[in-house]
This record gives C-alpha cells, structure tokens and sequence, in this order.
C-alpha cells in the first residue's frame, strides 16, 4: 500500500469516527470534508471507494444500528427512538429502517429479544448490511 493510499485511509476513517460520535446530529459533508483536509466532492468519491457507501448512507446505516439498540434495550416509543437516533421524520426513519434491516422498527422490536452474549458479538451478528 503507497504512503498516499495509507494517508487517503486515515484522512477517511477520522471522518468515519466524526459521523460515529456524532451519529445523530445533521450530516454536514463540508466539516467532514475538512476533518478529510479533501474537497467536498473528493471526500464524498473517496468515503464509497474506501467504505463501500456513501456518507450519507453510512450514516443513515449507524443511525438504524442505534435504533435497533433502543427498540431492544428500552421501551421508548418508534417515534422517540426516531428523533434521538437524528432522523427528523418518521416516515423517513421507517422507510430507512425497512430498506436496511428488511421489516419495519414495530416488528423487529416484536421479534428480537435481547441477549445475554458480550455486546461486540451482538452487535456484529446484527450489524444490517450495507450490501444486498
């Protein structure tokens, strides 16, 4: 792997950690893009070549993963969970949830049950698929 390749890797994982800290407040490509030290239109190129998604859709993904997390381990209602994972519709959420986990947030709730198993495993066994 070229040195520029390894730093190009860097610059997008310091991005990626920035979206994970702050999954819930409004994606801002151009402050990302900063974080890169990479235009706004290279970081967005670069982010699916390295990550496989866009930006956008990582972040819509680590926001579902959240939810799934409260619809499991907290009796919260859809639309509280909805708001504090940073989605700011609920059609949205439910449509966005329903593409990547393949059913809506009611009825994943009423399936899963939580587990007695260490939390990294849990949440590598559910983590949805950016790909299908």
């Amino acid at each position: 792997m070229s040195r520029a390749v390894e730093e190009s890797n860097r610059a997008m994982l310091r991005a990626r950690d920035a979206m994970d800290r702050a999954y819930a407040e409004p994606l801002d490509i151009p402050a990302l893009a900063r974080i890169a030290h990479v235009s706004e239109a290279h970081f967005i190129r670069t982010f699916r070549a390295t990550f496989g998604e866009t930006p956008h859709r990582y972040l819509q993904r680590r926001r579902v993963e959240r939810a799934m997390s409260f619809l499991v381990e907290t009796g919260r209602d859809v639309t509280d969970i909805c708001f504090a994972v940073g989605f700011s519709s609920l059609g949205t959420f439910s449509r966005t949830f329903r593409e990547i986990v393949g059913e809506s947030p009611t009825s994943f709730r009423r399936r899963a049950t939580p587990t007695n198993v260490p939390s990294c495993f849990a949440k590598a066994w559910t983590r949805p698929s950016s790909f299908g």
